[in-house]
This record gives C-alpha cells, structure tokens and sequence, in this order.
C-alpha cells in the first residue's frame, strides 16, 4: 500500500493545539512549562521523520500527546536510578558498590534536611574543622594515633604521596605498580604528586634486599600497594611490613600503605582467602595506611587515611587537602556505618555488604526456590536453580568465589531480548547470560524485590 505523504503531513498538528489538549494541561503541575513544550516539538518531530521516511503507519493527536508524556517523563527522571542486582557481584562498580544500612540512611535524610556542626564546635561555640567528624571511631576500630578523610581513595594515595615525597624518590616493588578501573594507575598518580617513582624487583618476586640496595639519600618513603583486581601467585615472594619498618627505621625513611578495599574485620571465616586489616598494618607499624570506604568497609565513597599522628598533621596542612575535601553526606554515612564496628557482629548482620558476603548457601538457595516458585504461579517458563560462583567485586579478593544459586531462565524468543526488556525496565534487572541462558543470582537481590522481578518478567515475556 502506497503512502500518501501529503496526506500524512496533513495529519500532522500544530504544536499550539497539543500544548492546549486536556492530556498535556493536566501535566502541568507535575512537569515544567519549558520540558512540557520541547517534549510536544520533539514528539511532533519524530512522526514527521517518519514519514519522511515512508514508514507505514497510521497515527492521530492521542498518538502523538502519548509519545509527548513519554518524552517528558524520559527527560524529567533522574539519570540516576535504582537497579536489581541479580549478577551475584556485591560491590558492582557499575552498579554503585556499596550499599548503606537502613539506619545510615536515615541520619543522611536528617543530615541533608537539616542544618549541622559540619564546620561548628558545639562546645566552644566557635567556628570547627570538618575533619573531626568519624576520627575517634576510626582510632578506637583501627588503633591509629589519628585519621583524616577525604573524597575517595586515589585522592588519599595522592595526598599521602604529595605531603611526604613531593621531588623525593619512593620505592615500590613492580609486583604492585597495579592498575584499577578507569585506567588509574598508581605509577601515574605517584607521578602527578611529585613522588619519583623506584621501581624494584621483578613482577613475580621482590626480595629485602632489592629494596634495601635502592636506598639513597633522596629515599623518602617505600610504598606497599594491594593488588586489586589481581592476584601474583605461583613462583612469587614479597616482602612483609613487618621487615620493611626494620629497613624504613634504620633508614629513617616512610613506610606507606595503599590497601585499597580497605578491610576492618577478617573475613576468611566466610570462605574468602585471609587479606591484612587495616589494624594488621597499623600493628606492623606502618606509618600511613589508606583505603577506600565503599568497598569492604561497606561505607559510601571516601578514602581514608590511618596511622602517625605527626604525619595526619602535615596532611591536614596541605593546601591540595581542599580540593579532596569530603563532604557532610559522606561524613554522615561513614560516621553511621563505622559504628556497627565496634561490635564485629553487629557489623556483619548490619552492613549490607558484610551481609551478603556471610550470607549461608542455604539461605541463597532458599531465596532461589521462592522467586522460583512465585514466578511459575504467575508465567509457564523454562527455568531451574543452578548452582553459581558469586564475587565480592571492586578490587577485592580478586581470586576467590562464593558458592551461591541462580535462577536459569530460557525464554522463548532471545535471551538478548529478554535480557534487554528486564534491563530496560523500570525495576532495571541487571543479570547475566551465558549459552542463551538468562541467570538470576540470589545473593544480592533482596526479597522484598520477589513481587517486582516476578511482575517484570511477566511483562517482559507477554
């Protein structure tokens, strides 16, 4: 059938004559003027391209007033929007890391409603310092002399590098010059800060003595660095903080630590290999430890800087200590969540990360068998509970896996497809797929989300 283009032109209305419809007036309340009218021009514009195009199809102004709501309720949601996490990663860099704790969540809502002592010394009533805030949980839980934070862990590592070895040299073994997501190297940054980077041994191996022979007058600190995201075994050695204070003491020299994920607690109880506290490095006398605060901590994003307390002093004198201030929300958040540490098994049914990582296979699997079940009352589709490897993520224990179950859904038509319309979703189910297989990992989606994914899916599948 030939289409008519003039006619279809015709067709088209006036922006004035939407913008005057019963539909759009009533949504004048809920979206502003200015998004009401582009969304109008926009969704004129698309039926027009149309039929530029030649596309057969029919439409009248209900056609073109629904696409215009659609438009403005696209244009008018936050970009940031919560998600499901069904791919069995606890802290998903891409889907936010951490989560917070109910009642962390709610001294935020108090914090952002309200004024606060941010920069206020409620008991000299008198200008304060917002670097006050969460230090003596962070002494009593790790056992420094004091401790500074900032806004994520790169800028700690920088801060320590630029206060203590600005155009000095700082040693680190090849074995730990590591890369994290978004390209950041720990090469680059000491190179930003002014540190001069030493490198020695080899990838594999570093021995005392590679680091002892590179020691110069210009020596300011060695540096130890977590290897996140990957692990140096087989044929490989590295050197303990313990025998690096004797060398740093009789060289009077730094020695700094970088330990990235940050933990607080041990958490090989829960299957996962052995990785030193924080408290193992301040007790192995490391001068300055960092690490970040939305990983194994299960706080929001910051980095955070323990150890000397002669040396948190210079770092609170950097005028760079600005530019990665963090902020009340932040301040907030971890002030809340390192409170549950002073209990570790307050911590571990508290946190949600903590939770999720100590959560038992059978309560995983039970999970497994009720979403299952409450899907199959609703939709007839091909699925089993499988056994899964679940990951800790963001850097930390890069070679370890947690046994955990996960809904395996062969859909009719492509699992692409499938997978597209829960992604796309308004609940936005985040899952995997592997061999035309959709899987729905239990260890991080929570119950209270069943009767979501369950209506999601039945959508998706109509």
């Amino acid at each position: 059938m030939e289409i008519n283009i003039k006619e279809m032109f015709k067709k088209l209305p006036q922006v004035s004559e939407i913008l005057e419809s019963e539909e759009i007036l009533s949504l004048s309340e809920e979206y502003p003027e200015s998004l009401i009218k582009d969304s109008v021009r926009e969704s004129i514009e698309d039926f027009r391209n149309r039929i530029i195009n030649k596309e057969q199809f029919d439409f009248d102004n209900k056609d073109v007033i629904e696409l215009a709501k659609k438009l403005m309720d696209k244009n008018f949601s936050p970009s940031l929007k919560p998600v499901i996490n069904a791919t069995g990663v606890i802290l998903h860099t891409n889907l936010g890391r951490s989560l917070l704790n109910q009642k962390v969540v709610n001294n935020l809502c108090t914090i952002a409603g309200n004024y606060s002592n941010l920069e206020y010394d409620l008991e000299k009533g008198k200008r304060g310092s917002r670097y006050v805030h969460a230090v003596e949980l962070l002494k009593r839980i790790t056992k420094a002399e004091d401790a500074v934070v900032v806004n994520n862990n790169a800028s700690a590592v920088f801060l320590v590098l630029n206060t203590l070895c600005e155009n000095k040299e700082v040693i680190i073994s090849r074995g730990e010059l590591v890369e994290v997501g978004g390209s950041f190297r720990i090469s680059s940054i000491m190179e930003k800060s002014g540190a001069k980077l030493v490198e020695v041994g080899a990838t594999n191996k570093t021995h005392l003595y590679d680091y002892e022979q590179n020691i110069n007058e210009n020596t300011s600190a060695i540096m130890k660095v977590h290897t996140s995201n990957y692990s140096v075994v087989g044929f490989s050695e590295s050197v303990s903080g313990d025998e690096l204070r004797d060398i740093c003491d009789e060289k009077g020299i730094y020695l700094i630590e970088d330990l990235g994920s940050g933990s607080l607690i041990d958490l090989s109880r829960f299957g996962l290999s052995y990785e030193r506290t924080v408290k193992d490095c301040v007790n192995e006398g490391i001068d300055l430890v960092s690490f970040s605060g939305d990983k194994i901590l299960g706080g929001p994003q910051a980095g955070i800087i323990v150890g000397k307390k002669e040396l948190i002093s210079k770092i609170k004198k950097n005028q760079l200590l600005r530019a990665f201030r963090v902020d009340k929300f932040t301040l907030g958040a971890l002030e809340e969540t390192l409170k549950f540490y002073l209990d570790e098994k307050k911590a571990i049914e508290n946190i949600p990360t903590l939770k999720m990582i100590s959560m038992s296979i059978e309560e995983i699997k039970a999970k497994a068998e009720k979403l299952k079940s409450m899907i199959e009352k609703e939709v007839d589709l091909n699925m089993e509970i499988v056994e899964s490897k679940s990951e800790v993520g963001g850097g930390s224990y890069p070679l370890d896996r947690l046994k955990s179950y996960s809904i395996a859904i062969k859909p009719e038509f492509k699992v692409s497809e499938f997978e597209r319309k829960l992604r796309l979703s308004d609940a936005h189910i985040i899952g995997t797929v592997h061999d035309d297989t959709f899987f729905i990992d239990l260890r991080c989606v929570f119950e209270e989300d069943f009767s979501t994914i369950v209506n999601t899916i039945k959508e998706a599948i109509k």
